[in-house]
């Protein structure tokens, strides 16, 4: 940005919060010109007014400044971006509204190649000749795709489409374009997908492809002199140790050092591997908890990134490349070379530091464990073992690795009957904790006894644990002893969480004399921020030892969890009685999620843009103070399509469109901060059911 494109800050935000602000766009010439919403509102019955959340009352009618307009907030940023975020880790629901919230060799078989220069049996019916272009078009393509598929399963797959197009079958017609019209792009997430055959699927020559992209980035981007290195893992998903292998022998091929995990591992062995064995990169063969016909290639950097993963413009340029060799490599064609494959060396270490981050334990907890058909389990063993910990016991019909996830809908703790088996299991055993983890271990779920629910168990919120895991590294930074009730410490490091997490860190910090950083949805921000202590994310992801791994780590957050639940029991304590001490100490905090399907992108963008000319005096019956819009940067955030509603009472409401699904999705948090623990829940929760309410009528 030059300097006649920027503009002070002070021109962008207003001093102070008053009632019903909505700033104008930044005013360069340079950016899309935007309406002007500044308009006169009048709301003769307007509606009344809750400010519940930090008040502790019934709703009560206040009108005062009823039909005064919000103002949204915004920075002067020179480029809008897409948020490219960690929602490719959600798995896909068919529902309308969620609340809460092959060969090896690389040789094709000769009778591929014969199909994909075979004379068409059957010419597909002609409608009009553009029409019957673009099929040919699409044909070919497809046919040069099959020509370098090393996996008999996606050959098998693409041949019966051409084959069926050939037939004049339509419905084959609209799936060959499904998969050949675009490309799964690679981003800041990396690639996530189904796995099938086609550039828009996850397969052998797309991994391939991405393979030897990354390749010619590392060399290219690697110091005079020194050779690139890479360290490859793999989950327990289907084909993900053939991408994980592909990707060893086409990286050795083109020069780059390539190490091999020893083994299906979890997530956070490879993230932390990319540090302990000083790699240029990393990449985890991983769909996380996905469908089970998922698969994704997440990438880390080595050096000055410090192992976490890769944020723009290291994306850009990765995929650049690999749009490269899409247009001018052959699969069969691409070197390959003899890769390491790693000793068990590396996975001791990680053990060794996770274990380290607890005490000797003070009690033992009956816990249950879960490892949701995923490869956590090996790893989280041996950790308690070493940390000296009782073994859990085991919700065995999910603890063995199973890329089809038989007993669970989703392999996801948070959908719901995920957690059911462990429920039961709990049950038989009278457990006093449940600790879950998704299939590549990188998130943590956590339930604790409630009589009240019908399973006798409740799942705690992501954010519930984030605030907790919080007050612990809070507490910890602040006096080595842990005392929670310790004085202020200044300096002492920085607690982080992404702009859709619970605001209740930001009160730990400031109790705390911490500082406090939001960052933008995605953990590769959350692990950038410079002296990092904690981090959270609301989708039930924490970083608990930045100084080893950087990223979410569900091992280290299941670890440190179990050592705060086996103090609080040695003083007589329960971890449902530590969020009452939370709720006493900071406030209560109550949070809920919208999450609404569309089949069309273009409904999304119409309410964001509704919401954004049209802005809401209230939500519900709380008025609103102020709207921020991310879309040109906010503060040191950059760009992102979010909108957050700041509500008179304390309350607030994110707004965003998924960055890899056709859903909006809406997080809502509110705080009481006064009167009796009954009170500060209840007047939380009427808040947030309010706010609920409101803000399902404003995208509606």
């Amino acid at each position: 940005m030059t300097g006649s494109d920027r503009h002070d800050e002070s021109d962008e935000r207003p001093e102070k919060r008053t009632g019903g602000r909505h700033s104008g766009p930044p005013a360069d010439d340079a950016l899309p010109a935007t309406p002007n919403i500044a308009h006169d509102v009048t709301d003769a019955d307007a509606a009344d007014e809750i400010r519940t959340p930090t008040r502790a009352l019934p709703i009560v009618p206040d009108s005062d400044d009823a039909g005064s307009e919000p103002t949204v907030a915004r920075e002067n940023r020179e480029t809008i971006v897409q948020n490219n975020d960690d929602d490719l880790d959600e798995a896909t629901m068919a529902i309308q509204t969620i609340t809460p919230d092959g060969n090896a060799d690389g040789v094709v078989d000769d009778d591929v190649v014969d199909l994909a220069t075979a004379p068409v049996a059957q010419e597909t019916p002609k409608t009009s000749d553009t029409a019957t272009d673009r099929t040919a078009a699409l044909l070919q393509a497809a046919r040069a795709w099959l020509n370098q598929d090393p996996d008999p399963e996606t050959q098998a797959q693409l041949r019966a489409l051409i084959n069926a197009v050939d037939d004049g079958d339509t419905v084959a017609l609209s799936n060959l374009h499904s998969r050949f019209d675009t490309r799964l792009a690679f981003g800041t997430a990396g690639l996530r997908g189904e796995i099938a055959a086609g550039p828009n699927r996850m397969n052998r020559v797309l991994v391939s492809q991405t393979a030897a992209g990354l390749a010619t980035y590392l060399r290219r981007h690697a110091a005079p002199g020194v050779t690139p290195s890479v360290v490859i893992g793999y989950d327990g998903r289907k084909n993900s140790q053939i991408f994980a292998t592909d990707t060893a022998a086409l990286m050795a091929g083109a020069g780059v050092r390539a190490i091999l995990l020893p083994r299906l591992l979890p997530t956070p062995v490879l993230a932390f591997a990319v540090r302990h064995l000083d790699a240029s990169c990393g990449v985890m063969v991983t769909a996380s908890h996905n469908p089970p016909n998922d698969n994704g290639y997440k990438v880390y950097l080595g050096g000055a990134n410090n192992g976490a993963q890769i944020v723009s413009p290291d994306d850009k340029a990765i995929s650049d490349e690999i749009l490269r060799v899409a247009a001018d490599e052959h699969v069969p064609h691409l070197p390959r070379g003899s890769y390491e494959t790693a000793d068990e060396d590396v996975v001791q270490a990680y053990i060794i530091q996770t274990a380290g981050l607890a005490h000797t334990p003070r009690a033992q907890v009956n816990a249950v464990y879960t490892a949701m058909h995923g490869v956590g389990w090996d790893t989280t063993r041996r950790v308690l073992e070493k940390a000296g910990f009782d073994l859990p016991t085991l919700v065995d019909a999910q603890i063995a690795p199973d890329a089809a996830f038989p007993t669970v809908a989703f392999p996801n703790p948070e959908e719901p009957g995920a957690m059911d088996l462990a429920y039961e299991t709990a049950r038989e055993v009278s457990a006093e904790l449940i600790i879950a983890n998704d299939p590549d271990a990188d998130r943590l779920a956590v339930a604790i006894p409630d009589l009240s629910s019908a399973s006798g168990y409740r799942r705690l919120s992501g954010n519930e644990v984030g605030a907790i895991l919080g007050w612990r590294a809070a507490a910890l930074a602040a006096s080595p002893d842990g005392d929670t009730d310790g004085g202020r410490a200044e300096n002492t490091g920085t607690l982080a969480c992404s702009i859709v997490s619970s605001p209740a860190l930001h009160a730990v910090a400031d109790a705390y004399g911490l500082r406090f950083v939001e960052t933008l949805t995605g953990f590769k921000w959350v692990s950038r921020v410079p002296d990092l202590i904690y981090g959270f994310e609301e989708a039930l992801g924490y970083l608990v030892n930045p100084d080893t791994v950087r990223d979410k780590d569900g091992i280290s957050a299941a670890v440190v969890l179990l050592s705060l639940v086996s103090d609080l029991k040695s003083e007589g304590k329960t971890l449902a009685g530590y969020l009452d001490l939370f709720s006493e100490k900071f406030g209560h905090f109550a949070s809920g999620q919208i999450s609404v399907r569309v089949s069309e992108l273009s409904t999304i963008a119409l309410v964001m843009t509704r919401l954004r000319e049209s802005p809401p005096t209230h939500v519900g019956r709380i008025r609103v103070d102020e709207i921020d819009d991310f879309r040109w940067g906010f503060g040191d955030l950059p760009p992102s399509d979010v909108l957050r509603i700041r509500l008179t009472d304390g309350s607030r409401v994110m707004v965003r469109p998924s960055g890899t699904e056709p859903k909006l999705k809406v997080y809502i948090d509110t705080r009481c901060t006064v009167g009796t623990l009954v009170e500060r829940r209840s007047a939380a929760q009427a808040a947030l059911d309010e706010l609920d309410r409101g803000m399902r009528a404003l995208i509606a």
